[in-house]
């Protein structure tokens, strides 16, 4: 095999007035043609920085490279000027950004910016690279590519961003593709499309792919070598199949056994009592509609993103729900704790009407009920430091001395995996995973009954994972919280929740205990659902379906 890209003995360092640290340590690593490299580790392991660091993006001006070379088709390019690295980026070297939010520009319309890389790169006219855009955004999962040119990133769910991010990314044709994250904000059922369509262009065009991930099922079933981060250094790397089934680092063999494949006897959830218990929530015929187009002469007109959707969440529950991306689940959760206007309907918790009692209501779901939300950098703010905004909930609530207060921070960072030192920090200094886990410190803070969690574990590595699912398992245990848990991977629900609730379109699809509901689901697209999850078994198709021989690596 070809090799493409090369890295020998890269390091790098973060130096101030103040203090010097080693992010990255002696990384060795080649990239063949053609050949999919999985890079796996914990959040704030290196595996952003190390791709930034190849394409000349590091994130501050206080990291330095300090040795190592990376060579591309035998051309040094670690320490080029930054002339000589646009030349680099997008045509030779494209890269997925982790979080479409901060890499989409939000006053320009998605195909404008699609159409400026085809323009650039590979020299199209405005009309030739207008269809090309919509040809690239149809097999990126747009149902309406036409409509999706037109529109702007804030209009679109997190995963429809992400899949624009994707489809700008493949317009430039690039010999590498660096996928940071590429599928952490998909459904199960867009996820198996796009890490089809990565193998499809790899087959087709001799394409190179970097496949940052926290998920071992998606670099199982798409990747030919697996490359193992932790502190900055490539502990294990080797071929796939040998290195799943024989790894020979502790650290490895840890995230083999977090995978959340299937759900074991031990950690099967339990059952509850529900007869003659008032539900905590509980909503009826909701409706959610939002306002779109309109103007001086046109008519406005609405956008059903819930349709009488009606259910029941009882006290100590753990309930999952599930959907593709734009299919309401977010917008459900958020009518329940009145932060989006019901349209028609009634939503209740515990007895209150929120929508005939609404500050009532709004005031006890703000003592008792929070949320954990789905992008975890613009959910902290960002001139506060993490300890600073846990802090201000703990003060709030009032239920915490003042001078315990401080003590009280670390005991939530230790619950979410955090060292105590991260309590000093900024989000900007942060990974998405550890965001994230700030966010869930926070929710903590108010000792709720209720945690709505919207895809709370969709940017952390498998490992914190598995830990904060198993502090979710243990407090709905040992102090009856109730927990709504909203996913795109049903693994994890599977293995959590005890009910699961199917939503598509706006509506509730199917709904009943996870068992039933995995074991013989009766709707077709329930039925896809779960037959897209990813599988840490290397030799299992993506999506269930049988992967053409042309597209297996050799």
């Amino acid at each position: 095999m070809t090799t493409l890209l090369e890295v020998r003995g890269l390091s790098v360092a973060f130096r101030d007035h103040a203090e010097e640290r080693q992010l990255l340590s002696d990384i060795d690593f080649s990239l063949g043609k053609g050949e999919i490299l999985g890079l796996v580790g914990e959040s704030g392991s290196g595996k952003s920085l190390l791709c930034r660091t190849i394409v000349g993006l590091m994130p501050s001006s206080k990291l330095h490279l300090d040795a190592g070379s990376v060579r591309l088709d035998d051309e040094e390019i670690a320490r080029l000027p930054e002339a000589g690295m646009l030349r680099i980026r997008g045509k030779k070297i494209g890269m997925i950004f982790q979080n479409p939010t901060s890499h989409l520009d939000p006053v320009m319309r998605i195909g404008d910016q699609i159409v400026e890389g085809l323009r650039f790169h590979r020299g199209l006219g405005r009309t030739e690279a207008l269809e090309e855009a919509r040809s690239i955004l149809g097999q990126v999962g747009f149902p309406d590519p036409a409509r999706g040119l037109k529109s702007y990133a804030h209009e679109f769910s997190g995963g429809m961003r992400q899949r624009a991010m994707i489809a700008i990314a493949l317009a430039c044709d690039p010999e590498i593709l660096i996928a940071d994250e590429p599928t952490t904000a998909l459904d199960v059922t867009i996820q198996a499309q796009i890490l089809k369509l990565l193998m499809d262009l790899r087959a087709m065009r001799g394409l190179s792919i970097i496949l940052i991930t926290h998920d071992l099922g998606v670099v199982a079933q798409t990747c030919d070598r697996i490359a193992v981060m932790r502190h900055g250094r490539i502990v294990e790397q080797g071929e796939k199949r040998q290195l799943l089934a024989n790894p020979q680092a502790a650290y490895t063999r840890e995230l083999i056994a977090s995978h959340p494949s299937l759900p074991d006897e031990e950690h099967r959830p339990l059952e509850h009592e529900r007869s003659h218990v008032r539900p905590i929530f509980e909503v009826d015929d909701l409706d959610v509609a939002f306002p779109i187009g309109g103007g001086l002469f046109r008519k406005r007109r609405d956008f059903r993103a819930l349709k009488r959707v009606s259910l029941q969440i009882f006290p100590g529950e753990t309930v999952g729900i599930v959907g593709e991306s734009g299919s309401g689940k977010s917008t459900l959760a958020r009518a329940m704790l009145g932060l989006t206007p019901i349209s028609a309907g009634h939503a209740t918790f515990d007895g209150s009407v929120l929508t005939l009692e609404r500050e009532a209501t709004l005031k006890r779901l703000r003592s008792e009920a929070a949320m954990v939300f789905q992008d975890p950098f613009n959910a902290l703010n960002p001139r506060f430091t993490i300890g600073e905004t846990i802090a201000e909930v703990l003060r709030t609530q009032g239920e915490t001395p003042p001078e315990r207060i401080r003590e009280r921070v670390g005991e939530l960072l230790d619950m979410v995996g955090l060292e105590r030192n991260f309590a000093g920090r900024k989000p900007r200094s942060m990974s998405g995973g550890q965001c994230q886990r700030a966010g869930i410190a926070r929710a903590l803070a108010v000792n709720p009954r209720v945690i709505i969690a919207d895809e709370c574990v969709a940017a952390l590595d498998v490992t914190i994972q598995a830990q904060i699912i198993d502090l979710f398992r243990h407090l709905a245990e040992t102090t009856g919280l109730t927990l709504v848990f909203i996913a795109h991977d049903l693994a994890i629900v599977r293995n959590l929740c005890e009910r699961v609730i199917v939503m598509h379109h706006g509506q509730i699809v199917e709904e009943g205990q996870c068992d039933e509901i995995f074991r013989s689901p009766r709707e077709d697209y329930t039925a896809a659902l779960i037959a897209a999850i990813p599988d840490i078994d290397p030799d299992r198709p993506i999506g269930g379906t049988a992967v053409p021989a042309e597209l297996q690596p050799a």
